[in-house]
């Protein structure tokens, strides 16, 4: 499994905006894509600072939604939120561990 990580600091009256385009219109489009494993939106509101994972089942997997140009038009979508340009990474998952049958509650 690989996970995509993109940092970057929003403007902080746009913080809940960005989180919902997240949820409502990229994640959506995400699922549509092949290798698509989840995905996460996490922000400090007291500093704008924002990280948004997204998890694929492989490399190839990843890295084809960026040759497609899929990866930069969702990006894209932010532009307005942004107060700093987002810094991308991409890393190899070496360990996962999640907790059984509960749910992450926010």
């Amino acid at each position: 499994m690989f996970a995509r990580v993109l940092k970057s600091r929003l403007k902080m009256d746009k913080i809940a905006e960005a989180s919902r385009m997240f949820q409502d219109v990229v994640i959506p489009l995400c699922r549509e894509q092949k290798g698509f494993r989840g995905g996460y939106f996490m922000s400090d509101p007291k500093t704008g600072e924002s990280v948004v994972l997204t998890f694929w089942e492989s490399k190839e997997d990843m890295l084809a939604n960026e040759r497609s140009h899929f990866f930069q038009e969702q990006v894209a979508r932010f532009v307005p939120f942004y107060a700093k340009p987002p810094i991308r990474g991409a890393y190899e998952v070496t360990i996962r561990q999640e907790v059984a049958d509960q749910k992450l509650k926010v």
